[in-house]
């Protein structure tokens, strides 16, 4: 064989190997993208269904001080349950916008920098909305109480005062340990802490992302 042809043979092989290639990336791509949109459905239902529970907070928040504009401790219960729902849809339709907004056709580094942004909002949503349960069970069934006819009291009933102490210290000591965790040089109890705020759903969503990456600077 000529020289010539020889090297037209092998420039014709080089061609069909990039090409084949390129096609198995774009196949690898296309799977990787596929199992990080499946991936972030449960937290997207997820989101869903905390609005249907902020609706509900907002009903029964001001049905509650709606009933109640003379009685103080009723009155505050239903605007700080209102309050509470509107805050769960306005974080969860946010964070539903960021899942929708992911543009998987655009470059994957940019894909995972709008992944990062979603993890963090997410996380600082469920803290918002997590965290304060603590005490705001109690200030839940004091607005279902609300919806009755409550008698009068003389005070506040001692169950109401122990509970919310109760939630005070464990919503403190919670918001402690993960601060403790975090700065004080315990990287897997922090890891844990991260990954529960964090959620299944994000995790896996990166680790397919990652996937396509290593497999893009290969």
């Amino acid at each position: 064989m000529e020289h010539d042809d020889l090297k037209a043979a092998w420039q014709a092989l080089d061609h069909r190997l990039a090409q084949q290639n390129r096609i198995q990336f774009a196949l690898l791509r296309e799977r990787g993208m596929d199992k990080a949109r499946d991936s972030l459905r449960p937290l997207f239902w997820g989101q869903a269904l905390q609005i249907l529970l902020g609706i509900g907070m907002v009903v029964l928040g001001t049905a509650c001080w709606n009933r109640n504009l003379h009685a103080s401790g009723y009155l505050l219960a239903g605007i700080v349950v209102h309050l509470y729902g509107v805050a769960c849809i306005a974080l969860a339709g946010i964070t539903m916008g960021l899942i929708g907004g992911l543009d998987y056709s655009a470059p994957v580094l940019k894909i995972q920098k709008q992944l990062t942004l979603l993890r963090k909002f997410y996380a600082f949503g469920g803290t918002a909305v997590g965290l304060p349960w603590w005490i705001m069970w109690i200030v839940v069934v004091i607005a279902v109480a609300g919806l009755g006819s409550p008698q009068p009291q003389n005070g506040t009933p001692p169950w109401v005062w122990f509970s919310l102490g109760v939630g005070t210290l464990g919503m403190l000591a919670t918001w402690g340990a993960y601060r403790w965790a975090r700065y004080s040089g315990r990287e897997r109890l922090a890891t844990w802490f991260q990954e529960t705020a964090t959620g299944a759903s994000l995790r896996k969503a990166q680790a397919r992302l990652d996937e396509v990456r290593e497999f893009e600077c290969e």
